[in-house]
């Protein structure tokens, strides 16, 4: 097939396109590289079955050629990259998602939102499953995105119902894994950086909030797994059900690496869920997805990652030996 993967040279993007590469497809990766960098996708440029397209998600215009799937990963998500722009983070939503589910129409091609676990808000239910409608703050510092995705999920169930398009909604919980930002500020990225640069480890609140963490090829499996299996419209939650609270995280951060860092506690910042964990019994059931990689194995391929890639480099940690963690083949254009 021939795959358009918006974002698709960011943290997820990057992996999703090389995933797909590796299964024979052609990508048409697009993105504005605003929170993506170009050495994400840099090996794959080389390849006859990839093709970029540096666009704007919000102003698409020009012509993409035939698509078969469309991957919708266009977004700022961590809190400090989309509440940098909040406007521009609604707009990336909202604006973004008319425009795929456009092209999707236009093209009878199917396409998957990648919306978020925020769309839980700060949850009164735990786990969450998808008939759960959420707690968001509606005017608060997170609505940018929260409500930003929930607009999302909206315009996917009603060009659905309305026009007939193919759609698919996931719900990603907390991942992380090679290729995150040292600097976009989300937990995992911000631990391990601070870990091997010495720095103290900044935990908000008293650690005791509890989150969830996938690593990103289990999410990529999820991802292809629901685009590709029949019959599964509604939003559909992707992540780790395995639960760990902040404070144990970044214990466990500072004694895989070696690290001599101090753990500094900060207030709470406002609308932080106090608890985050999908319940996946119908992404279990419907998909026969489960994710395989324990905590400590993917935090040691992450380690590694930063250490070799990070610009401030440590001696704390031994570098795993094999990565990029998903492989990739090499495809001919057909």
């Amino acid at each position: 097939m021939r795959i358009l993967v918006t974002g698709g040279a960011g943290f997820l993007g990057s992996h999703l396109c090389e995933r797909l590469l590796s299964l024979g497809h052609d990508v048409v990766c697009l993105d504005n590289f605003s929170t993506s960098t170009r050495d994400n996708i840099e090996h794959l440029e080389s390849d006859p079955g990839f093709q970029l397209f540096e666009r704007d998600i919000t102003s698409l215009y020009g012509h993409t050629g035939y698509i078969d799937q469309i991957y919708n990963l266009a977004c700022p998500a961590s809190p400090k990259a989309y509440q940098a722009d909040p406007v521009k983070t609604m707009q990336t939503s909202v604006l973004g998602a008319i425009n795929v589910l456009e092209l999707a129409k236009r093209h009878k091609a199917r396409v998957l939102q990648a919306s978020t676990s925020e769309v839980y808000g700060d949850p009164e239910e735990h786990p969450q499953r998808e008939t759960y409608n959420g707690s968001v703050n509606p005017v608060g510092i997170r609505a940018c995105y929260d409500e930003g995705k929930r607009a999302a999920e909206t315009l996917f169930m009603d060009y659905r119902r309305q026009y007939k398009v193919s759609v698919r909604i996931a719900r990603i919980f907390n991942t992380y894994g090679p290729r995150m930002q040292p600097d976009d500020g989300r937990i995992v990225s911000t631990f391990i950086r601070q870990a091997l640069s010495g720095d103290p480890l900044t935990v908000f609140g008293d650690g005791s909030q509890t989150r969830s963490f996938c690593y990103v090829s289990d999410l990529i499996d999820g991802l292809i797994l629901l685009m590709n299996t029949p019959n599964c419209v509604l939003p559909m939650n992707l992540g780790n059900r395995d639960q760990w609270t902040v404070m144990e995280l970044a214990n466990k951060i500072i004694c895989m690496t070696n690290s001599k860092s101090e753990i500094l506690t900060w207030p709470l910042p406002s609308d932080d869920p106090k608890r985050r964990c999908p319940n996946l019994a119908k992404s279990f059931n419907r998909l026969g997805y489960y994710p395989k990689v324990p905590l400590n194995e993917g935090l040691m391929e992450t380690i590694g990652w930063f250490q070799v890639n990070s610009p401030r480099r440590s001696a704390f940690v031994t570098i795993p030996k094999h990565f990029p963690v998903i492989p990739f083949t090499k495809t001919t254009k057909r």
